[in-house]
């Protein structure tokens, strides 16, 4: 291995992939490796064997729940917002020709012991029996508004420089109440606690905006959209994007180490006693753990049921919200589930995900609201991990380490930490400016 590589990542999970194909694109010479011998990381898709085998011990599943090869359970399940960041990230590398993607049925929020589906305009926020009739009429009023904002027009700002004006001050100008509040801030806007409360309004209009602007893309019932065979085919597509571009991937390279010269600067990466010498690593915290600190755990149910979630309306695919209130704990929970509609499980077969932050050292008794609202089901793996994010100074070391993946079951905070890591390496900002109508996501 004696030739030198821009860049050299270490991990195929999906941030690094999604970085590896930016930097190939952009010219760099990229060299992509992981000790697994499977694409994916922390974000792969497992088959039923692979799922018994990781949860249960064993490869043998029972014969009921049908074929292995059916499923593909993501073991980070996460929505894309249809007109979202990531995305734009797929439409500008031109990833989108590698995938193909289908419109999530249902967008839900849980408010006071019951699912109702997310109102995201004012013609839905009239229907919505989330909120009696004035609230309803406040509520409409306040939808227009966001609808109608538009940054660079002054005369949509209705005087207010949303700048500097609080989310809620701006929420107080139109007198809604706690609950409508908690149900914008986290099923539309997706704030993951209540801190945007106090934070400038514009972020929060532009999250609600980008729900509106999702939700009409497909005219479906959510604003998600989803790869068919789920989320491990993302990683792999980004693989091929990288090797259109020059780029060389290497599987199953055990014990990958980062060598250092004496200043602390990476020169290079090690692995069965070949180094291949680099400018650059991009890693997942777990090949390089002296510069990541823990800061949390990610508490996780997976279920296998034969049927939808109850009150979502027969929803094939769908998520539902349970803001932190609701449950008095501090941060949110999320439910995810999709079935055969997005070849993720055989016919007749759905695939539920709980997680939340935990926040006890009991994250299964946590989990408990969100599997509640499942109804029987076949079979319950519970998981968890450490969440890490990087301490190191990637002037000084020229490593450039991802965060772990958070609880969130949409893609805005991953994309965020991609976006921001892209930019440290390379100095510049991914161009996001693209034509949305290049990914479309299948009709039923």
């Amino acid at each position: 291995m004696d030739e030198e590589y821009d860049v050299i990542v270490l991990g195929t999970g999906l941030k690094e992939c999604i970085l590896s194909g930016l930097l190939s694109v952009d010219g760099l010479k990229v060299l992509h490796m992981d000790r697994n011998d499977y694409y994916g990381g922390e974000s792969s898709s497992l088959n039923l064997i692979q799922l018994w085998k990781r949860f249960r011990g064993d490869d043998k599943p029972p014969a009921h729940l049908g074929s292995s090869r059916d499923y593909n359970v993501d073991m980070i399940p996460k929505f894309m917002m249809a007109n979202g960041t990531l995305v734009r990230v797929l439409i500008h590398t031109d990833v989108t020709k590698y995938l193909s993607f289908k419109a999530v049925d249902g967008s839900y929020v849980y408010n006071k012991g019951k699912i109702h589906k997310v109102p995201a305009t004012d013609m839905e926020a009239l229907k919505s029996p989330l909120m009696g009739l004035f609230e309803k009429r406040r509520a409409r009023k306040f939808f227009i508004f966001v609808q109608d904002y538009d940054e660079s027009n002054p005369k949509t700002h209705e005087g207010m420089d949303l700048t500097r004006l609080t989310t809620k001050e701006l929420i107080a100008k139109y007198g809604l109440d706690d609950n409508t509040i908690d149900f914008i801030g986290h099923a539309l806007a997706l704030q993951r606690d209540d801190r945007y409360l106090d934070q400038p309004a514009l972020d929060t209009v532009k999250r609600m905006k980008l729900y509106a602007e999702s939700l009409a893309r497909f005219q479906g019932g959510s604003p998600y959209i989803y790869p068919l065979y789920g989320l491990g085919e993302l990683p792999q597509a980004f693989a091929r994007l990288s090797a259109v571009y020059g780029g060389t991937y290497m599987l199953n390279k055990p014990e990958c180490k980062v060598e250092f010269d004496e200043e602390g600067k990476v020169v290079g990466v090690t692995s069965e006693g070949e180094t291949a010498r680099c400018k650059k690593v991009v890693c997942d915290p777990s090949y390089l753990p002296n510069k990541v600190r823990k800061v949390g755990k990610v508490a996780r149910a997976i279920a296998i049921m034969s049927h939808t979630i109850p009150n979502t309306n027969d929803s094939h695919s769908v998520q539902i919200i349970l803001p932190q209130k609701q449950l008095g704990r501090r941060s949110d929970m999320y439910v995810f589930c999709c079935s055969y509609s997005h070849n993720v499980a055989p016919r007749g077969k759905f695939i539920a995900f709980v997680t939340t932050e935990a926040e006890t050292d009991h994250p299964e008794a946590e989990l408990k609201p969100g599997i509640d609202l499942l109804g029987a089901v076949d079979e319950i793996f519970f998981d968890a991990y450490d969440r890490y994010e990087p301490v190191n100074e990637p002037t000084l070391d020229n490593c450039f380490i991802s965060m772990s993946y958070d609880a969130t079951t949409h893609f805005e905070s991953t994309v965020i930490d991609v976006l921001n890591m892209y930019t440290m390496i390379t100095g510049k900002a991914v161009d996001l400016s693209v034509d949305l109508s290049a990914a479309s996501a299948a009709e039923e």
